[in-house]
């Protein structure tokens, strides 16, 4: 080989050599480099911009999610549940993750009771949006069947919903929630507030599909709504709806209201209304049977007012018990105005005057005093007056107080014309008879301690109307309101109904008010039905009944001692034309 060649070998060699050891040193550098990228990343990642990436992690990962919170309980003064919240499923889907054409929607729809084609179309109209409801407040059996399904994007979350274990037979009192367990009626309403309970908070883990993977924290607990004790005996309460219920179908009558008080402390013990509804299936809900009559729907009282008008005489000091008018000839004349009696009473004490109900003796009592005086009293015993119960939709009724009393004015109010209550405030003037001239504050909740009431009668007057009362049931008009082993005083009312165009003539509200056991009165009940339509309608009648079968059955339930014997139970037979 020439030197030339030697040369080019050589000089081949090398090149070979160079072109190794550079390639050596590219794939080392760019690895190099590559591990400096990678090492500076790791440096990015972990120390400069971790903080960062950890809050954009969390903002795609961890939610705040709300923990409900129960209402309050409500129960009767024996801890008897009347509204309880239980623990239901609401279920709910995000249509993004939802396929339209699911065969399996067909199964969804069926538990859900609504349409495969409504369903398919809801999920494609709201096809953008990550939250819909399907159905709230639903059995935890039925969502599990539905997520059962394995339908994506269908979900439950635990709500609650309102149960009334009473039913319509305190529906009117407690009232009802509305979906959101906001209170809309009764005292579901008027201690909503109250009764409200504080949602809780708590961070939580999700995965890209919504689903929770972990609690990781604790905000805030939820606070269940504080519980409420009402005056209502529910024992009374069955009992005064099922006898109010069997008067209002037995006379084929438009409604009917039964108040029941305690005399020592004002509570109410038993409110009921007909019609009724029922608050755990408002499906087939009136309007009209919404309204808590006996707070609601004012009244004329009629002849049940007559004792408060001899109260009135006695404690003017004109007239005593003894002391008599003549009624002849059995009416009297205002101008165009006749004010009658059923028939001719002739001379009357005042105790006769309420035993035979007589409208002409109490008008000529009324002339004599004066329409102030009757009105003042009638105030003080707090008809015409807010009861203060706090109830929604109380209706206060109105007492006349002209600038000048006409003396028809004067007649007709003192046998409960011309003014109007409602049957709460009937229910409280008796109580004040009843237990010797106090007026105590009305109650709806159960009171821990002795109330602080108003003396607005003497003791003395209360007695002896107590006395007019009891002879009023025992030879009276009162006769069917005897409620069987035990004395009781009362009076009955029959007024006319009024409507759109005046006083309806053949349309009546039957009333009786009274007390017992007549000695030493231990309950007041109120009992008014709405036009009954048997051919019966005079309070003695329609109303007396009812009160006698609830009162007898009252004070057995509150362990009061029978007064009278068997024998003497029997309901005296009334004459003609004294029927109240």
């Amino acid at each position: 080989m020439s030197g030339q060649g030697k040369q080019a070998a050589n000089w081949q060699q090398r090149l070979s050599a160079g072109l190794k050891a550079w390639r050596f040193g590219s794939v080392l550098g760019v690895f190099l480099l590559v591990m400096l990228g990678i090492g500076w990343r790791l440096v990015d990642l972990h120390v400069v911009d971790k903080e960062f990436l950890r809050q954009q992690g969390d903002v795609r990962t961890i939610r705040v999610e709300s923990i409900d919170a129960h209402r309050g309980v409500v129960s009767d003064r024996h801890g008897e549940p009347l509204a309880v919240s239980t623990p239901v499923q609401t279920l709910w889907a995000n249509p993004s993750e939802t396929d339209p054409d699911d065969p399996r929607l067909a199964g969804l729809a069926r538990l859900l009771g609504m349409t495969e084609g409504s369903l398919r179309e809801r999920l494609r109209t709201f096809a953008g949006r990550e939250f819909i409801y399907l159905r709230r407040k639903v059995q935890p059996s039925l969502a599990r069947e539905a997520l059962d399904l394995g339908i994506g994007g269908i979900y439950a979350r635990q709500e609650y919903r309102r149960y009334y274990p009473a039913g319509e037979v305190t529906a009117h009192v407690v009232g009802f929630t509305n979906i959101d367990e906001l209170g809309q009626e009764g005292i579901e309403l008027a201690y909503n507030q109250w009764l409200t309970g504080e949602p809780g908070r708590k961070r939580v883990l999700k995965d890209n599909r919504g689903r929770v993977i972990k609690d990781l924290m604790l905000i805030r607990d939820a606070r269940p709504g504080r519980d409420l004790e009402l005056s209502l005996d529910l024992r009374l309460q069955y009992l005064a709806y099922r006898e109010l219920k069997a008067v209002v179908t037995a006379h084929n009558a438009r409604g009917g209201t039964l108040v029941m008080l305690d005399v020592d402390t004002g509570e109410v013990l038993a409110m009921v209304n007909q019609g009724s509804y029922n608050p755990n299936d408002r499906a087939q809900l009136s309007a009209d049977n919404l309204r808590n009559k006996a707070i609601t729907d004012l009244f004329e009282p009629g002849s049940t007012i007559k004792p408060i008008t001899i109260a009135a005489a006695l404690e003017s000091g004109k007239y005593q018990v003894n002391s008599t008018i003549d009624t002849s000839p059995g009416f009297r004349r205002f101008g165009r105005f006749t004010i009658r009696d059923a028939r001719n009473y002739g001379t009357m004490d005042l105790t006769e005057m309420i035993v035979k109900s007589s409208n002409v003796g109490v008008s000529q009592i009324a002339t004599e005093l004066g329409g102030d005086v009757l009105r003042n009293l009638f105030a003080r015993m707090g008809l015409g007056q807010a009861t203060g119960i706090g109830f929604p939709g109380e209706a206060v009724g109105v007492l006349p107080a002209p600038p000048r009393w006409r003396p028809v004015e004067e007649s007709t109010l003192s046998y409960g014309y011309g003014m109007s209550v409602n049957a709460l405030q009937l229910a409280q003037a008796y109580m004040v008879i009843a237990n010797g001239g106090i007026r105590y504050p009305l109650s709806l909740m159960k009171q821990d301690a002795p109330p602080q009431g108003q003396r607005v009668l003497s003791e003395d007057v209360a007695f002896a109307v107590r006395g007019m009362l009891k002879e009023a049931v025992a030879r009276g008009t009162g006769g069917r309101g005897q409620p069987g082993l035990y004395a009781a005083g009362g009076k009955t009312g029959t007024v006319h109904l009024v409507g759109a165009r005046g006083y309806e003539k053949s349309q009546y509200k039957a009333i009786f008010a009274g007390m017992a056991p007549i000695d030493d009165p231990r309950i007041v009940t109120v009992v008014a039905v709405d036009a009954p339509q048997s051919g019966e309608y005079y309070g003695g009648e329609v109303a007396a009944p009812v009160f006698a079968r609830v009162m007898g059955d009252a004070l057995r339930l509150l362990n009061v001692k029978p007064e009278l014997e068997v024998s003497g139970a029997k309901a005296p037979r009334q004459a003609p034309g004294e029927r109240g």
